[in-house]
């Protein structure tokens, strides 16, 4: 296929991507963390389909004495408001708190309307938030997140691929490749929308893992093609040699994270499920473009792409190689053991939905929630565990049941609300937060008290337990298919056994410093300021599922880039322990040039305000750091060399070249 028709019929792949695939914007959901059939989802159809939608409720809180009576009253006659309740003052006189009721059919744009109009009667003084007006600036807070990171990030990343790439046109070849993978996976998500729900963040995630695997791949590529020229003046033979040589380990890789991220698609939650197509999407599609588009565009730069430089064997990576080799058993215990401390505190990891101080302290429902603890502290506490009931509000076995909730030990106050005829829910308000062990079995004791009628529960705390119930039933799936596709992959690529083993323990080694990572620094808040965050206690319940899918992936990604081009040299030569050194020599400045430029892309992420996104960004930051230096670095050469020949059971070692024959290998690069 000519150049010319390849390049086309990526144009039209991207055409039809922004084109078509646009409309998956229309289609997005903000929904996160919900498990389609649990009990606390079934609580809350039982209330809509009873009394129609769940009650909405907007909070507002005046502070600095100011009167907004007038513009209360007023909020009584707006679009969408149902009822206002009187001002509440606060025990130190100086706030007072007042709840509006949205009616069924209010809009976020008639929310926050209301919301307008009172804040400019008290300007400074009044904050507004809650339902419809929260929902929104935690979604649109992820999003503004995102795309600044994007801003930020592509400019360096562009600055650092021009050097690392030698030039501007092999520079702006990754980025081609992303717009590309960008775009055809918009039009799979889009085609994925008719199936399942798409969430607003696997579109953000999307782009920035294009941009990632671009470079990652890219970079492969265009320095093999740059090798080759080395040793023949043909560019087409050249171009030729790389595609044949590097596109076989960018197949394996492109596979094998689109696997780890497919795993995603086992749980029911459609976030992570949407998150997983996303990304494997974006994974294949990067990596076709990488093996068709990319040889096309080379063909047009014509002598623009300089060969490489003669490896003279003696840079850092092969002093590096020497030393591991001289050490491998000493290097390998105190590798491995700094890396397991690294993960310690992963041990104790607790898991939440995330709440208001996960946003910035500029937003109104952080601001809101910063007076609430400031002068209603007997408000800001756990959300309400809220048990819906077939029985009527004034039935007798209804007063029993409350009284049965209200003796649960954790819980401080229980009312009865009407929802409909035969239908009415018991909220009970509990002390200890639904993350804590004491707030779990408040839940568990509520679920477990006995009535004569249907109860169903929901609220935060029974989400959380469904949720975490569900990670725990499906999160072996999800690794079982992860690993299996792993193992099989690198086996039939390495024609080892062993190889494929280390290679996961190795790669979960760096995903468990990760969460130590993440743990410390967010939950138990060490050196949280230093993120613009504080201690938060728990980390976002989603997070942790999202990092191990990604970092595993780009972490095998590095594995086979070194292995590849270890297995080369040891069938060249069949020297076991040189096959190891030279491999590392060879693809230490790719891999290290690829893990900077990706460390760049996933930093971006710190840059915002939403603790969740900080938490990926960092999570991945640590993950690729330890991954492409430590590990891939120290810990995998090490191993290697330890095992010998044994790495490549059970292929038969190849017959050692004679000296001329080595020589002539080594010249030939």
């Amino acid at each position: 296929m000519s150049k010319k028709l390849v390049i086309l019929l990526w144009l039209a792949v991207v055409a039809l991507g922004f084109g078509l695939g646009g409309g998956v914007f229309a289609k997005l959901t903000a929904q996160v963390a919900t498990v389609p059939g649990s009990e606390s989802e079934r609580a809350l159809d039982l209330r809509e389909a009873a009394g129609g939608p769940p009650e909405r409720h907007l909070t507002v809180v005046v502070t600095g004495g100011a009167d907004v009576t007038g513009a209360l009253e007023q909020a009584r006659s707006a679009a969408g408001v149902a009822a206002v309740a009187p001002p509440l003052p606060s025990a130190d006189g100086q706030a007072a708190l007042t709840d509006i009721t949205l009616t069924a059919g209010a809009t976020a744009a008639q929310a926050a309307q209301v919301a307008e109009h009172l804040r400019a009667a008290a300007p400074g003084k009044v904050t507004v938030a809650g339902g419809p007006l929260t929902d929104n600036e935690f979604s649109m807070q992820a999003q503004r997140d995102v795309q600044r990171a994007e801003m930020i990030t592509l400019p360096v990343v562009l600055i650092l691929l021009v050097i690392v790439f030698g030039g501007l046109v092999a520079g702006l070849m990754p980025l081609i490749v992303a717009i590309a993978g960008t775009a055809a996976t918009f039009g799979i998500l889009y085609l994925a929308s008719f199936v399942t729900d798409i969430s607003v963040y696997a579109i953000q995630v999307a782009t920035m893992l294009s941009l990632g695997l671009a470079v990652d791949y890219g970079l492969l590529l265009l320095s093999r093609y740059r090798t080759e020229l080395a040793h023949t003046e043909d560019r087409e033979e050249a171009l030729r040699r790389a595609v044949r040589k590097a596109g076989r380990t960018i197949a394996v890789t492109g596979l094998t994270v689109a696997a780890s991220l497919l795993g995603l698609t086992v749980f029911p939650d459609a976030f992570l499920r949407s998150m997983g197509l996303a990304g494997a999407g974006v994974v294949v599609v990067d990596m076709l473009a990488v093996l068709t588009l990319m040889p096309a565009v080379l063909r047009l730069a014509g002598r623009r792409i300089k060969p490489a430089r003669p490896d003279s064997g003696t840079g850092v990576f092969a002093r590096l190689a020497r030393f591991v080799q001289r050490r491998p058993l000493m290097v390998t215990v105190l590798t491995a053991a700094a890396v397991l401390v690294l993960a310690v505190p992963s041990l104790h990891v607790r898991l939440a939905n995330s709440d208001a101080r996960a946003l910035p302290t500029s937003t109104e429902t952080r601001k809101q929630f910063d007076a609430l603890s400031a002068h209603f502290p007997e408000l800001v506490g756990p959300d309400v565990i809220a048990a819906v009931v077939r029985s009527g509000a004034d039935d007798p076995r209804t007063a029993q049941f409350a009284a049965d909730v209200r003796r649960v030990p954790g819980v401080s106050t229980v009312d009865v609300v009407r929802v409909a005829d035969g239908v009415s829910v018991v909220r009970a308000t509990p002390v200890h937060e639904p993350w804590t062990a004491e707030g779990r079995a408040t839940l568990q004791a509520v679920r477990d008290v006995p009535a004569p009628f249907e109860v169903l529960v929901t609220g935060d705390a029974a989400r959380l337990v469904d949720y975490r119930a569900m990670l725990a039933e499906y999160g072996p799936w999800a690794a079982l298919v992860v690993l299996v596709a792993t193992f099989a992959l690198l086996a039939v690529f390495t024609r080892s056994v062993l190889l494929p083993i280390k290679a996961v323990l190795t790669s979960l080694l760096s995903i468990a410093a990760a969460f130590g990572a993440i743990v410390w620094v967010f939950q138990d808040g060490h050196l949280a300021s230093w993120f613009g965050t504080e201690r938060l206690g728990a980390l976002d319940l989603t997070v942790p599922v999202l990092v191990a899918a990604i970092a595993f992936g780009l972490s095998v990604d590095y594995e086979v880039f070194l292995l590849a081009r270890i297995r080369e040299r040891y069938l060249e030569t069949g020297d076991a322990r040189a096959a190891v050194a030279t491999g590392l020599q060879q693809t230490g400045r790719i891999v290290t040039s690829a893990a900077l430029l990706l460390v760049v892309v996933f930093a971006g992420f710190l840059a915002g305000g939403f603790a969740p996104i900080k938490e990926i960004g960092l999570g991945l930051v640590v993950a690729i750091v330890l991954d492409a230096t430590v590990v891939r670095m120290l810990l995998v050469p090490a191993t290697m060399t330890l095992l010998g020949r044994a790495n490549w059971w059970p292929s038969k070692p190849p017959e050692r070249p004679s000296t001329v024959d080595r020589k002539l290998v080594t010249a030939g690069g």
